[in-house]
């Protein structure tokens, strides 16, 4: 295994060496001696989601020593029911429309997307913080201890497994992905331990659990060889002590384009002191045919009305995507001037990333700026009102509720900044400013 991985500890984060091919076998429970997977749990209701959230993000908390560097004791353990309670697309809270209740029922299912909507915009708190089935833990509190994922990633193994090396170096360099699949106990041998649903069924997926590592020669019931190595959240009682194998050719795992395979990366104790966001439910629908989009913002300010802003954050819908960020301290007569602070580069892969600017941007309270995100393809992600499945493809469905107002967030159309309010009511660009006090 030495010749495929190698995990070291340099300001907190993990440096992981490949080689050009993976290894035939991977499991984060065991690289060098070192276990890289927190411990199995046992969801109550419809919680899966939750559960293959958190085991990702646990992962990568335990490959980056992260957890450890922020003084923390044990292995990481986060509270999946603050998700389930807080998400904001439930009927418990939805601060798009509170004191509405509306939308989810709670404990009845999610998708990742509703996850990064919510790390992206609260971060995740610790067992020890809020962790509660029966009733709702409190929302906030000074003695939480909120660590946020600055990256979340969409990856699709292709379907001759033409990237499957991708969710394999996504495994061996940032830990534990998130994944589905459509349980049935038609589609699982208990005797082999393993699942396969054929593409050629029509069902979609009603359960999601966290891939730990692969088997390249394990044999399932799919006609060819391959498993992925498979978290699940029903006890370490159930299965291989927790665990299963899905095939590699399985319809959902590794291949569902919004379920298939999900990486929570580079994961840091929550440095900000407020995340200033229009895109209260996070990516819900994409603007493909819009390079140019910025939003609007104004500075509450810190305890002496001063705050600094640090990062900024949005997502890519497209693979290889360059782009630009701008800020700005000033929008008049349809122009954005006084530019402050820049930032640039390129992403591999789809998601939600978050980047440094150049230089921090001092705001005092009652400023103005805005933030422009040029990205070279793809198009915007942006939040509007929508039809949420209660897992992807499931048979229960509802519309949950996003607000906007004038002013908030614009695009470049024939040079012209126009009003994204004007062709969705509810609709917000998925970019986020990032300040410290």
């Amino acid at each position: 295994m030495k010749l495929y991985f190698l995990a070291s500890l340099f300001l907190g984060t993990s440096l992981v060496q490949t080689t050009l091919a993976s290894p035939a076998s991977f499991d984060l429970r065991s690289v060098d001696g070192k276990k890289f997977v927190s411990a199995v749990k046992s969801q109550s209701g419809g919680t899966c989601w939750t559960h293959g959230t958190m085991a990702a993000v646990e992962s990568n908390l335990m490959m980056t020593q992260q957890w450890q560097i922020n003084g923390e004791s044990g292995e990481p353990n986060l509270a999946e029911y603050h998700l389930d309670w807080w998400n904001g697309f439930n009927e418990h809270f939805n601060a798009d429309i509170n004191p509405k209740k509306a939308g989810l029922s709670v404990h009845e299912g999610g998708d990742y997307r509703v996850a990064a909507a919510y790390l992206s915009r609260e971060g995740a708190v610790r067992d020890v913080d809020a962790q509660s089935f029966g009733s709702a833990p409190k929302f906030k509190s000074d003695t939480y201890h909120t660590y946020y994922v600055r990256d979340i990633e969409w990856l699709n193994a292709g379907a001759q497994l033409e990237n499957i090396e991708s969710l394999k170096t996504a495994i061996m360099e940032g830990g534990v992905i998130g994944t589905a699949l459509d349980w049935s106990s038609s589609f699982y041998s208990s005797s082999k331990n393993t699942f396969y649903q054929p593409p050629t069924s029509s069902e979609e997926p009603n359960h999601a659990v966290a891939i730990i590592g692969w088997d390249d020669n394990k044999v399932t019931q799919a006609p060819q060889k391959g498993a992925w190595l498979v978290k699940n959240s029903w006890g370490s009682s159930w299965g291989e002590n927790g665990y299963f194998w899905i095939s590699y050719y399985d319809k959902t795992s590794g291949h569902h384009p919004q379920m298939g395979a999900v990486s929570f990366k580079n994961v840091e104790k929550l440095r900000y002191n407020k995340i200033y966001t229009l895109d209260y439910h996070g990516w819900r629908d994409t603007q493909k045919e819009v390079t140019e989009a910025f939003n609007a913002f104004t500075a509450e300010g810190g305890p002496n009305g001063k705050e600094n802003l640090e990062s900024v954050s949005f997502y890519t819908a497209a693979e290889n995507v360059s782009y630009l960020v701008s800020v700005y301290q000033t929008f008049e007569n349809g122009k954005l001037s006084n530019l402050v602070s820049m930032a640039d580069g390129e992403f591999k892969n789809s998601g939600y990333h978050t980047v440094d600017l150049d230089h921090s941007v001092e705001l005092n309270k009652g400023d103005s700026f805005y933030v422009q995100v040029t990205l070279s393809h793809g198009g915007h992600a942006f939040d509007k009102t929508s039809d949420v499945p209660v897992l992807l493809g499931g048979k229960t469905r509802t519309i949950v509720e996003s607000k906007a107002n004038p002013g908030e967030s614009f695009y470049l159309k024939n040079g012209v900044w126009t009003d994204l309010i004007q062709n969705e009511k509810s609709a917000n660009f998925c970019i986020k400013a990032l300040t410290r006090y």
